[in-house]
């Protein structure tokens, strides 16, 4: 999700972490599972059109790329913490907001929290808008329009984000993971039998776009697919066996970079030009393909309170203070909570009305804030705080990573102005 319901915000003074006791910490093979459910999306489902506008070749390096680049990264962020609990006996930084204040105070701090904020609410945007897509095309003919579907989930989504215990909707959490893995294989097995039923040939795929432009855009796609970046370092703090998480990480990332190219070209082979940017929204309207459409809507609706808990924690952490100091009752404080999570899914929900794509918004969230994020923040600590102890080479490295950061920002923002 991105920017995803994995990304958690920063800590204090926005949010307290929790503390990790060891009998608390996971296991090697729970690890895995945590980064597997953290990085993997329903940007997943984008990828078949990301390769249909950059072409089979450039989209399969494109995903090898940023699945590398992102890896490194991840490894910059554990680097920096180690320095900094190296140099903190009392305590450990161990969030992304302790590294933005420990390398440029209190305003690296609150931009780092801002940016994941930001995130968190494209994020959430983003889950409306896919719901809201598939919904419109499950249901085709009965007169209505996506915005008309994505104002329909407001109540329900109201009322769940009012639930008193997120672990209540774990399960619905696990369900929509199944269903994008479902719709994955059914993409496959379309694929395999076009491909031998039609006679298709590669020389009718793009290998390489002509368009330049594309190039950009497609990568903003991938880069969104490797959601949960903000999760790093409490993934790895999580970790019974620190030292093994690199390696488990590289194991882990490589796997999916694999299954991403593999499900990004059988998507595109597939269906060809005619890639929808959901590419589930290419399925035939038969009862499983409906289903598992279904499914993926019904998963999300139930996850999607967990995209909005920590804006509500922002948002409520400042209203106590508010009301406190005003001495106001309970009662008025837990109705002013309850009112301002509605606004929260109204707001949402207004903005991913007037959003024209899935794939046009996730290419901007993953050029923006997902750059920002995974690549120019993680540089630009790692040189503010190594600085003259770094090797040229890996000062070169890291430079070369944050400036295709900065260029993917401002090229995500020109793109959604201007179109692809």
């Amino acid at each position: 999700m991105a920017l995803d319901t994995k990304n958690n915000i920063a800590s204090s003074p926005l949010l307290e972490p929790l503390p990790l006791s060891n009998s608390k910490r996971a296991s090697k093979l729970q690890t895995l599972g945590n980064i597997i459910v953290t990085v993997v999306g329903t940007g997943v489902l984008g990828l078949p059109f990301a390769f249909r506008i950059a072409g089979w070749v450039a989209g399969s390096l494109g995903v090898v790329i940023v699945g590398m680049s992102t890896y490194y990264c991840m490894l910059l962020l554990v680097v920096c913490r180690e320095k900094l609990a190296s140099e903190e006996p009392l305590g450990e930084s161990s969030t992304y907001g302790d590294l933005g204040y420990r390398s440029f105070g209190s305003p690296g701090r609150y931009f780092t929290e801002v940016v994941i904020v930001v995130a968190q609410f494209a994020g959430s945007v983003a889950y409306f808008v896919f719901i809201g897509q598939n919904l419109y095309s499950v249901f085709q003919g009965q007169g209505l329009s996506k915005a008309s579907y994505i104002f329909m989930l407001v109540p329900v989504e109201i009322g769940l984000s009012w639930v008193g215990s997120l672990s209540a909707l774990a399960p619905f959490n696990i369900f929509a993971d199944v269903c994008n893995v479902i719709a994955m294989g059914i993409v496959v097995k379309e694929d395999i039998q076009r491909a031998f039923g039609e006679g298709f040939s590669f020389g009718q795929r793009t290998m390489i776009t002509s368009n330049i432009g594309g190039l950009p855009f497609a990568a903003g796609m991938a880069v969104f697919c490797f959601e949960g970046f903000g999760m790093t370092l409490a993934l790895e703090n999580s970790m019974q066996d620190k030292r093994k998480f690199p390696i488990l990480l590289a194991q882990t990332f490589g796997g999916i970079t694999l299954v991403y190219i593999l499900f990004g070209f059988c998507g595109y082979m597939a269906f060809g030009e005619e890639t929808r940017d959901i590419v589930t929204l290419n399925l035939p309207r038969n009862w499983s393909s409906l289903a598992v459409q279904v499914g993926l809507c019904v998963g999300l609706a139930f996850t999607l309170p967990v995209m909005f808990h920590p804006i509500n924690e922002i948002v409520e952490g400042k209203l106590k203070i508010i009301l406190r100091n005003n001495n106001d009752s309970m009662g008025l404080e837990n109705m002013c909570i309850y009112v301002s999570r509605a606004i929260v899914v109204v707001g949402l929900a207004v903005i991913a009305s007037f959003v024209p794509e899935f794939s046009v918004f996730a290419s901007f969230v993953g050029s923006t804030l997902c750059a920002m994020l995974s690549f120019v923040m993680p540089a630009t600590f790692h040189l503010k705080l190594f600085g003259s102890s770094l090797p040229i080479w890996q000062k070169a490295l890291d430079s070369i990573v944050l400036l295709s950061g900065l260029f993917f920002a401002f090229y995500g923002t020109y793109n959604t102005i201007v179109g692809v």
